[in-house]
C-alpha cells in the first residue's frame, strides 16, 4: 500500500522525506514534484530499482531515465571532462530547467539502461526535490506517467497512473506547468540543442555557442531532463526522464571516482549527500557521438528528469547522510 504525504503540512514534510529516503534505499519507487512536472524516482545505483522504474512506466531500456542531483558537486562526480561551455551553462541555469547530456564517468558502477556511455543530468529548482536529493544523492528520475500518457502535474494525476507501483508519494501541490526542461548535448565539439523546453535557445546563445539543431523524439517531463516521455515529445536516447542519470556517491564528497555514499571526502570518491542531481538524461544515439537522449527527462524535468552552484536553497551544505559506500574502491 502506497503512502502519501501532504508536504504543505510542516510535520508531514519531515515524515514524508524520511519515509521517501527509506523507501529509495530499499530499492522502492518514490514520486516527487519538481519545477517542471512530477517525477518518479529510483536509487540511481540500484539496477533493480531502475528496472522497476522503467517497468512501472511501461518503457524499455532503450529509454534510460535522466539523473537528478541536489548539488553541482554531485553532478561533477557523475560526468567526465566537463568543458567550459558546460560549466558556464551550470553557472547560469542551475538549479533550473536545463538538462545537460554528458559522457558519464567510467568509474561509476550503475545501470540506467542503454546509455551508450552518456548521462543526462539536471539540478531542479524545487526545494522539496532538492531536500530529498540531498538526503539520497543522485536519483534516476522520469516523468510520473505511464508511457504514452501525459506527464502528471499533480500528485492525484501521478497516483491515478502509477498506483501501488510507487511506495511513497510526496504531494507538493500542482507543478507550474507541463513544459519540460531544455536539453543540451555536450558530448560533441559544439554544444547541441536536443530539446527546447522552458529555457529558449536564444537564452542559451547568450551564454555559449550553440548548434540549435534539435532532435526529434518523445520527451520526458519529469526527471527533467524531463519532458514527459510520453508528453508527445519524441523519445530520444536522451535521459530526459528526469533526472535525471549516472552514479554518484552519496555524501558531501564530490570527488570523482567512487560511488561512495556518505561523507566520503576522500580523494577519488564520489560522495552523495551534498550532491545535487539533474533531470534529463540523454542516453542514446541522439546524433551525438555515443549519446542517446531519452527525453523522458522527467524532470520531474526532471523532477529530472531530470539541475543538477550558487547559494540557491538546497544546493550546498546539506548534512551528510553517513557513510554508505558504493561501487568499486568505495571506502
Amino acid at each position: 500500500m502506497s503512502q502519501r504525504f501532504d508536504c504543505a503540512d510542516p510535520t508531514q514534510v519531515i515524515l514524508g522525506l524520511t519515509q521517501a529516503e527509506a523507501a529509495l534505499r530499499r530499492g522502492e519507487l518514490v514520486v516527487m514534484p519538481t519545477d517542471t512536472v512530477y517525477g518518479i524516482a529510483a536509487e540511481a545505483f540500484d539496477p533493480v530499482a531502475v528496472d522497476g522504474l522503467l517497468k512501472a512506466k511501461g518503457r524499455g531500456r532503450d529509454l534510460p531515465p535522466p539523473v537528478l542531483v541536489g548539488t553541482v558537486r554531485a553532478a561533477m562526480a557523475l560526468v567526465m571532462d566537463l568543458d567550459d561551455a558546460g560549466k558556464d551553462l551550470i553557472d547560469e541555469f542551475w538549479p533550473g530547467a536545463l538538462t545537460i547530456v554528458c559522457r558519464s564517468s567510467p568509474t561509476l558502477v550503475w545501470d540506467l539502461g542503454d546509455t551508450k556511455g552518456t548521462v543526462a543530468v539536471r539540478m531542479p529548482l524545487h526545494q522539496l526535490a532538492l531536500d530529498l536529493l540531498k538526503r539520497t544523492g543522485p536519483l534516476a528520475v522520469s516523468s510520473a506517467n505511464l508511457s504514452g500518457h501525459p506527464p502528471a502535474t499533480s500528485c492525484d494525476e501521478a497516483m491515478a497512473q502509477l498506483g501501488d507501483s510507487v511506495a511513497v508519494y510526496l504531494d507538493g501541490g500542482p507543478c507550474p506547468g507541463d513544459v519540460p526542461s531544455t536539453i543540451v548535448d555536450l558530448t560533441g565539439t559544439v554544444p547541441r540543442l536536443l530539446r527546447q523546453g522552458v529555457i529558449p535557445a536564444d537564452r542559451l546563445r547568450e551564454v555559449i555557442l550553440l548548434n540549435d539543431v534539435q532532435e526529434a523524439g518523445p520527451q520526458d517531463a519529469a526527471g527533467d531532463g524531463t519532458v514527459p516521455d510520453d508528453a508527445g515529445e519524441p523519445d530520444v536516447a536522451g535521459r530526459g526522464d528526469a533526472g535525471e542519470p549516472g552514479v554518484a556517491g552519496r555524501g558531501d564528497a564530490g570527488e570523482p571516482d567512487v560511488a561512495g555514499r556518505g561523507d566520503a571526502g576522500e580523494p577519488g570518491v564520489a560522495g552523495r549527500g551534498d550532491a545535487g542531481e539533474p533531470d534529463v538524461a540523454v542516453h542514446g544515439d541522439a546524433g551525438e557521438p555515443g549519446g542517446v537522449v531519452s527525453q523522458d527527462a522527467g524532470e520531474p524535468d526532471g523532477p529530472g528528469e531530470d539541475a543538477p552552484g550558487g547559494t540557491t536553497p538546497g544546493q550546498e551544505d546539506a548534512p551528510d547522510q553517513g557513510e554508505h559506500s558504493r561501487g568499486p574502491a568505495a571506502g
